[in-house]
C-alpha cells in the first residue's frame, strides 16, 4: 500500500472505535506524510493537534497501526508548514547505532496492570510522576526490593508509558547486558576498536531515559562501573531520566563504588515490600479473572495460595498457574481446595513452609505487643517496634534456625548484619532480664 491507502485503512479503523465529534476534531483531516524504519510521520491541521494527540490517544494510535502495518513505529506530528522546512527523516545522514535502535522494553507490563496495594502503592505513584516528567524530578530514581515484587514491572511500565506519550528514546537494559556490551568493545581487534567504543557511548548515551535493571551484579565488574559511572555523569549532566532497580538499597550495595552509591542517593530511593494478604487476593483475582473462570475458583482456593506464597509475586502467580494446568490434566475438574492442595503439594516445600514460620513468628510478636506486622517489617526505628523487631529476628534465627539473609529478607528487606546485631542484642539482654526470657518463651510456646 501507498501512504495515502495505508492512511485512509488506518483512519477507517480508528472512526469506528471513537465518538464521531472526537473523530471529526482530531483525525479527519490527518495525513501520513512520510514512513521509515522507526518513524511515522503524521501531518496535522494545527499545533494544538500535535500535543493532544501524544498525549491523549497515543496508545490507541499505535495499536491502531499495528493492526494496520503489522509493526510498530514512533510517531512525529508536524503541521503543514513545519513540513516545508523539514528534511525528511529518509534523506537524514544521522547514524545512531549501527542498527535500528531497540528499547529493550516489553509491552506487556503497563501502568495499568501493575496490581497496587500498601506495599507498592508509592513506588507507582512515583513511578508514574517520573514517567509523566522523565528528567525533571526524581533523578536518578532507584527502586530496591527482593526478587519476584515487581521492580521489573514497574520499570518497562514506566518506559512503556513515555514512549506511548513521547517521542523520547528509552533504554531498558539489565546490569549484565551492560557489562556484555562494555566488554564487546574489548573483543574487537584494534581496527574496530574505536568503532566499537562510537558504538557503546552511542547506544547508552544517545538517549532519553536509561534504565538499568539488577545493579547489584555490577558489584562483580569493577572495570566496567568506572564506565557506568562515566554514563551516568553524561546522562544526568543532561537531564536525561536514569532509573536503577535492586534487590538492596545504595547503602547496602558495599562493592560498588562509593561515588556511584553517593550519586545513586541523589534523586529518590524507594522500596517495594512484600505484599500483604489484601494485595495478594488482589493479585489472584487479576490474574483469575484475566482467565474468565471467576466463579469456578472458591475463596477457600485462593485464601490457601495466599496464606502459602507470601513474599514472591511469582511464586504466587506460579502457585495459581500449576493449579489451573492440573485441573485442566485432570479432564477439567473443579477447582476445590482439594484439588488445589494435591497440585501444590511439592510446590509448596520446605521453603514456603519456612517462610511461613517466620510469618508466624512476626505477626505472634506484634500481636504481643499491640503493633501491626507492616511496623516490624517497616524502617520505623521508635523503641516500641525496634524491640519486638529485633525479638523476633532473636526467635527465628535461635529457635527456627533460619539464615541471616532470609530472616532479613523476610523482615522487611534488613540486610544481615541488622539481624546479626538485633539477635546479639536479646542475647545480651535475657542475661539480664528474666521477664524478657518469660516473653520469649510464651511466643515460641505458640508457634505451630
Amino acid at each position: 500500500m501507498d501512504l495515502e491507502s495505508m492512511w485512509k485503512v488506518f483512519l477507517s479503523k480508528i472512526e469506528i472505535k471513537l465518538k464521531p465529534v472526537l473523530y471529526q476534531t482530531w483525525f479527519k483531516d490527518t495525513k501520513l506524510i512520510e514512513l521509515n524504519d522507526e518513524f511515522a510521520v503524521i501531518q496535522v491541521p494545527y499545533d494544538v493537534h500535535k500535543k493532544h494527540l501524544q498525549e491523549n490517544y497515543g496508545e490507541i494510535i499505535k495499536e491502531t497501526f499495528l493492526e494496520v502495518t503489522g509493526s510498530i513505529f514512533k510517531f512525529e506530528y508536524i503541521t503543514e508548514e513545519e513540513k516545508n522546512k523539514r528534511i525528511p527523516k529518509t534523506e537524514e545522514k544521522v547514524e545512531k547505532t549501527d542498527s535500528i535502535f531497540e528499547s529493550g522494553l516489553d509491552n506487556r507490563y503497563n501502568f495499568d496492570n501493575f496490581i497496587s496495594g500498601n506495599s507498592n502503592k508509592f513506588a507507582k505513584a512515583i513511578g508514574l510522576a517520573v514517567a509523566e516528567k522523565p528528567g525533571s524530578m526524581y533523578n536518578p530514581l532507584f527502586i530496591y526490593g527482593n526478587s519476584g515484587l515487581g521492580k521489573t514491572h514497574l520499570m518497562h511500565a514506566i518506559g512503556n508509558y513515555i514512549m506511548s506519550t513521547s517521542n523520547k528514546r528509552v533504554l531498558y537494559v539489565t546490569s549484565e547486558k551492560f557489562v556484555d556490551d562494555f566488554l564487546n568493545i574489548y573483543r574487537k581487534n584494534e581496527t574496530s576498536n574505536f568503532k566499537a567504543v562510537d558504538n557503546f557511548k552511542r547506544k547508552y548515551r544517545d538517549i532519553d531515559v536509561l534504565m538499568i535493571d539488577d545493579i547489584q551484579y555490577l558489584e562483580i565488574a569493577s572495570k566496567t562501573q568506572q564506565e557506568f559511572f562515566n554514563t551516568f555523569n553524561d546522562l544526568h549532566n543532561k537531564n536525561k531520566q536514569i532509573i536503577i532497580s535492586s534487590d538492596r538499597s545504595p547503602d547496602d550495595l558495599k562493592k560498588l563504588e562509593e561515588r556511584l552509591r553517593t550519586r545513586f542517593n541523589w534523586g529518590l530511593t524507594i522500596d517495594i515490600l512484600p505484599p500483604d494478604f489484601d494485595l495478594r487476593m488482589a493479585i489472584l483475582d487479576k490474574k483469575i479473572e484475566a482467565q474468565g473462570i471467576t466463579e469456578l475458583v472458591s475463596p477457600e482456593v485462593k485464601e490457601y495460595i495466599a496464606n502459602n506464597c507470601t513474599t514472591d509475586i511469582r511464586k504466587l502467580e506460579g502457585a495459581l498457574t500449576r493449579v489451573f494446568a492440573y485441573a485442566t490434566i485432570m479432564n477439567g475438574s473443579e477447582i476445590t481446595l482439594d484439588l488445589a492442595i494435591e497440585a501444590l503439594k511439592d510446590y509448596i516445600g520446605k521453603n514456603i513452609i519456612s517462610k511461613n514460620k517466620i510469618d508466624q513468628v512476626i505477626q505472634l510478636v506484634a500481636n504481643n505487643y499491640n503493633i501491626t506486622a507492616d511496623d516490624i517489617k517497616s524502617k520505623k526505628r521508635l523503641s516500641k517496634i525496634a524491640v519486638p523487631r529485633q525479638i523476633g529476628m532473636y526467635i527465628c534465627r535461635v529457635h527456627l534456625k533460619e539464615s541471616l539473609p532470609k530472616i532479613g529478607s523476610e523482615f522487611g528487606g534488613k540486610d544481615h548484619t541488622t539481624v546479626m546485631h538485633s539477635v546479639a542484642k536479646i542475647k545480651r539482654e535475657l542475661k539480664k532480664d528474666k521477664n524478657l526470657e518469660v516473653e520469649i518463651s510464651k511466643i515460641i510456646n505458640q508457634i505451630k
